[in-house]
């Protein structure tokens, strides 16, 4: 069974940072791609940031030069920077992964989601 596990968030000042992670587990899992989303209260779930395997990475244009995606393949984790956070940047954060299974079927997983408030 596949599992995506989230930790980092929290509550921050404006111009502060937070880093989230995520830590994918499951027997036999090869990811593919991981990305980074976010729901703020009232809004549609939006792409923040997304990394391949072999580390290309994606950022939409709100977080772009002040959030850094990176990953740890031995370790099936996903990392998110994120400097100079703004009050627009209060949400929900999720982590999802496209991944094969041990079988060879290709599947997409969200974890729970971590809250990140940023005060102004």
């Amino acid at each position: 069974q596949v599992q995506l596990v989230e930790s980092g968030g929290g509550l921050v000042q404006a111009g502060g940072s937070l880093r989230l992670s995520c830590a994918a587990s499951g027997s036999g899992i090869s990811i593919r791609r991981m990305d980074w989303y976010r729901q703020a209260l009232g809004k549609q779930r939006e792409s923040v940031a997304g990394i391949t395997r072999g580390g290309s990475a994606n950022y939409a244009d709100s977080v772009q030069g002040r959030f850094t995606i990176s990953r740890d393949n031995a370790k099936n984790t996903v990392y998110l920077q994120m400097n100079n956070l703004k009050p627009e940047d209060t949400a929900v954060y999720y982590c999802n992964a496209d991944l094969w299974d041990s079988s060879g079927s290709r599947q997409v997983h969200w974890g729970q989601g971590t809250q990140v408030t940023v005060s102004s």
